[in-house]
């Protein structure tokens, strides 16, 4: 009788590894097909992007895609946001997929025929728009990925919900937007999501390739400014008044030294960096103000309330012993994007099939940001990178995400569709 009972788990096994093969080699096939229609569509998108909240063109090309796919297709969502879902075959639970959508206040500095030439205003300034972050792969990726999945749909346990998200890069200012409006619009509640997934291209990590970090993965992002309020005098008298610039130089390296000598960074890292320093007019007239404005950079997240904190501090007695005063204001952009480790633990199988074995590797935290952190804030999330480097390419080479002569290999964006398509069965197992 034991050796019958063990048989017959030996056959089940083996059956269950035979369908877990058959759902790759599927999912790997009806890829295959749409691969060229995806590059097609990054192209398309990465020739005419928009910048956060005015995503119009874009919501109406992934939203005609996800209509005729036959999804129910809600729009209007934080602005320019687009929500498809999918209802599978059989009951079980409900999977977000997100993608951002919005390009950035770049000049595209290249010769391909699909670069950018749109322009807008932006900052009372005119300016190129480019999609100088990839969000155009990560759209392309999860169109790919909506129409794979439609085609499997009777074999889905569950229901997936495709989230086109604008603003990442955060709305205009004066404006809400970006994922923390699609929350507050209730995107992850209707249907209630139960974990959610998202993509990042990276040009400095070669195309093929997926990394991941269980935990911290990126930084929480806040931007300060701070007010210096002195007296202002003649230049060639400044015991008459109190100099503003002289109190803000002596803040700017205190601000250094919470960093340095105030902060546990065998803990996490900290980055202060001050970006802009405004004051004065004329040469020979020390000024009234000065302004200093900057972000702040952390991945842990009593870390960031503790920085906030010392910020705040250090800028007003700095100020107070100077004879002046200072006031601070902290806006919080983004939260730690934190990969739930038991999600991460059983997910990476998922990003193996897509990749390869060999090809899926952990990676260490980094200091750039992304509002996908406010997503996983109630259910669990898994945030990854997926290559975008040409093979064979020096990664000092490779420019940077932000920067006009931004490049992303579009050769193996199957990756990412994989990628997305292997998650949504194998988080039923």
């Amino acid at each position: 009788m034991r050796r019958i009972l063990i048989a017959a788990q030996l056959v089940l096994l083996l059956f269950t590894q035979g369908f877990a093969f058959d759902q790759s080699r599927e999912i790997d096939a009806a890829t295959a097909k749409i691969i060229d229609k995806v590059v097609t569509w990054r192209r398309h998108l990465h020739q005419y992007p928009e910048l956060g909240n005015n995503e119009v063109k874009t919501a109406k090309y992934v939203e005609d895609h996800l209509r005729r796919l036959g999804f129910e297709v809600r729009t209007g969502i934080a602005k320019t946001g687009v929500v498809g879902i999918l209802k599978g075959g059989q009951p079980g639970p409900v999977i977000g997929l997100r993608a951002d959508m919005d390009g950035l206040p770049v000049t595209e500095r290249n010769s391909l025929p699909f670069a950018s030439k749109e322009t807008a205003e932006f900052n009372g300034q005119r300016t190129g728009i480019m999609h100088a972050c990839g969000h155009d792969t990560h759209v392309a990726m999860l169109m790919g990925a909506a129409e794979v999945l439609a085609g499997m749909k009777d074999k889905i346990k569950g229901t997936v919900v495709f989230i086109f998200q604008p603003a990442e890069e955060g709305p205009p200012a004066g404006e809400e937007g970006g994922a923390p409006l699609m929350v507050k619009e209730g995107v992850l509640n209707n249907p209630k999501i139960d974990a959610i997934f998202g993509i990042h291209v990276n040009s400095q990590t070669e195309v093929g390739t997926i990394k991941y970090k269980p935990g911290a993965i990126m930084a929480s992002s806040d931007w300060f400014q701070i007010k210096i309020k002195g007296r202002q005098t003649h230049g060639a008298y400044p015991w008459a008044g109190i100099d503003p610039i002289a109190v803000g130089t002596q803040i700017y390296t205190g601000l250094q030294m919470i960093v340095s000598r105030q902060s546990e960074l065998t803990k996490a890292p900290v980055v202060i960096t001050v970006g802009r320093w405004n004051s004065g007019i004329r040469e020979n007239i020390i000024p009234e103000e000065m302004v200093m404005a900057g972000t702040i950079r952390t991945l842990d997240s009593g870390m960031q309330k503790d920085v906030h904190e010392k910020i705040r501090r250090t800028a007003t007695n700095i100020a107070e012993s100077m004879g002046a005063t200072a006031e601070v204001s902290i806006d919080t952009k983004t939260l730690v994007t934190f990969n739930d480790p038991a999600l991460v633990k059983k997910m990476v199988a998922s990003l193996e099939k897509a990749a390869g074995k060999d090809n899926v590797r952990e990676t260490e935290w980094v200091t750039g940001a992304e509002d996908f952190s406010y997503f996983h804030q109630t259910i669990p999330g898994f945030y990854f990178q997926v290559g975008g480097m040409p093979k064979g390419k020096n990664v000092k080479d490779a420019a940077p995400h932000h920067t006009p002569d931004f490049y992303i290999d579009d050769s193996r964006l199957d990756v990412g569709v994989k990628a997305f398509a292997n998650i949504v069965f194998d988080y039923v197992k």
